[in-house]
């Protein structure tokens, strides 16, 4: 991927993070996973939600999925507590120079870098960029 593409995406990403209700944090997961693997995506997609899940402290999760959603567009997720449905993550799959970047937001009360290293670990994950 080129170091345009990258610049731009963190920065978009960045401007998402921007304050609201809670402080996010984020990441950029990029993957090695092409435009026609969209089912070993979703598996990513869920070991990601476990990742995040454990270390923002929230117990179990679920993915709603954004076409389950009108709120959301299409490969828009996000990340709820089976408990009572709290906000856990979002975040958005993209396609960019032909692979898989997942973007995710979540609050920025977790260990940014232990996150990252965590997600680093998973299978088809390239690298790991932090959006703090």
């Amino acid at each position: 991927m080129s170091e345009t593409v990258d610049a731009d995406l963190y920065t978009r990403t960045k401007a998402l993070l921007e304050p609201g209700d809670i402080e996010l944090a984020g990441c950029i997961v990029h993957t090695t996973l092409g435009g026609q693997e969209d089912l070993e995506m979703h598996e990513l997609t869920v070991a990601i939600n476990e990742v995040i899940a454990d270390h923002a402290g929230k117990g179990e999760s679920y993915i709603e999925a954004g076409n389950d959603d009108t709120n959301f567009s299409s490969n828009q997720f996000q990340g709820l507590t089976l408990d009572d449905e709290a906000f856990v993550w979002e975040c958005q799959q993209l396609l960019r120079d032909g692979t898989f970047d997942l973007v995710f937001y979540y609050e920025a009360n977790v260990d940014q870098e232990a996150l990252a290293d965590d997600l680093a670990e998973l299978d088809n994950v390239d690298r790991v960029t932090q959006v703090p």
